[in-house]
């Protein structure tokens, strides 16, 4: 047995210590595109290298979203069914159409003027928590402004955005007992999700108001509209994708930062370096570790044939630190460019479309961590997300000097 045989990809284990990051380099040299066994299911091919993802990225009509979905577990008919009513899991036309529908509520001029407001959001976070000298940042700050950002873009009321941080863990967070203890959870989570956007959808048909949900709910393209069941599966997307990425970016960010004071110094410095920063926080944490795409007919990736109906992961971590496209990949550089991170997807019809968004936010909350918390240091051991979809970090305990309230 080689050694590239005993790597497993799939298993949550994998990815609960530390990103494999020393595996990805082995198998970038070694099987680019690897045959991944799985104990439930047909198995996949993983994809290493950063060529092979941008391929299969911009190949809607050879490598499909729809055929089988985005994640690597097979659904039932049932649950095929339902994960095909969010965009992400969709092929053109119809994503093209639906993408045209939701772009309305992220223009880049939407986006724009949202800063004041989100730099306000963050300055409230930070307050709450500059005077006691120490919190858990994942749950005091990284989760809370995409959470309340997205909650509020959506027109969700105050008292349910605890609810929503909740759905979204039960969602991503099945195989992690914190969180959840079955993929079945998981389902109900997602059918609780549903019937609370339902809600909202019938209400902003009835009474719109100044939020996304009035927006989507009521666009028009070419004639068409979101259906209450096609915006129940859009609302839990933008909910898991506006809320855990970010969140879960933004803490693997402060790590780096902490692990290497010689960069955040440099960043402190010269606060020009931050748009350059935030790229890098990208490229360094790749919050999402994989999508699945389902061949359509027999074809070939970089030498390996595959066959009708296999799937294919695109593994983004390991894209973002190919030696072929990235000069010292394995350093952490706030200043690198040119940086042509995947952290947004490896390109093509699927990038994502809050990525204005989460830069936005990004950029806010370092900026105001950097100002007002320089001295930020953990104060006990990183708790990671046993996951094989999302790079998490549950909880992450730091002290600093307290700060009075700005």
């Amino acid at each position: 047995m080689t050694t590239t045989q005993m790597i497993d990809l799939y298993s949550p284990d994998t990815y609960a210590q530390s990103m494999p990051y020393d595996t990805f380099a082995q198998l970038r040299r070694e099987s680019p595109v690897y045959w991944q066994n799985e104990p439930d299911g047909s198995g996949y091919w993983a994809l290493m290298r950063y060529e092979d993802i941008v391929t299969v990225s911009n190949d809607n009509l050879l490598f499909s979203s729809y055929l089988g979905g985005t994640n690597l577990e097979d659904a039932s008919p049932e649950g095929l069914a339902m994960v095909r009513t969010m965009m992400v899991n969709m092929d053109p036309p119809q994503h093209t159409k639906y993408r045209r529908l939701v772009s309305t509520g992220f223009t880049p001029k939407m986006i724009a003027s949202m800063e004041p407001h989100v730099r306000e959001i963050t300055r409230s976070i930070v307050d709450d928590v500059a005077g006691r000298g120490e919190c858990d940042f994942v749950t005091d700050i990284a989760a809370r402004l995409p959470l309340h950002v997205i909650a509020e873009m959506m027109g969700v009321p105050q008292d349910m955005h605890e609810q929503v941080f909740n759905w979204s863990n039960r969602l991503i967070g099945f195989s992690d007992p914190e969180y959840s203890t079955s993929q079945e959870d998981a389902q109900q989570a997602a059918m609780e999700m549903f019937m609370y956007a339902n809600t909202l959808a019938v209400d902003r048909k009835a009474n719109p108001r100044d939020d996304l949900v009035s927006v989507l709910i009521n666009a028009e393209v070419e004639g068409e509209r979101l259906t209450e069941a096609d915006f129940d599966g859009f609302f839990l997307l933008l909910s898991v994708a506006g809320n855990e990425t970010t969140r879960n970016l933004m803490s693997g960010a402060i790590v780096a930062l902490m692990e290497h004071p010689d960069q955040r110094r440099r960043l402190i410095d010269d606060p020009s370096l931050m748009p350059l920063a935030v790229e890098e926080f990208l490229r360094w944490v790749s919050p999402l570790i994989y999508f699945r795409r389902t061949a359509s007919r027999d074809t070939e990736i970089g030498g390996q044939e595959i066959r009708a109906g296999e799937k294919v992961a695109m593994y983004y971590p390991s894209g973002n630190r190919d030696e072929a496209i990235f000069e010292r990949g394995d350093e952490f550089d706030v200043g690198r460019t040119p940086n042509p991170h995947m952290a947004f997807g490896g390109g093509g019809n699927h990038f994502c479309l809050g990525a204005s968004l989460a830069r936005l936010e990004i950029r806010c909350m370092f900026e105001e961590l950097l100002t007002r918390l320089p001295d930020m240091q953990l104060a006990g051991p990183v708790s990671r997300l046993r996951s094989n979809f999302i790079n998490g970090i549950k909880h992450i305990p730091v002290r600093y000097t307290p700060r009075p309230v700005a």
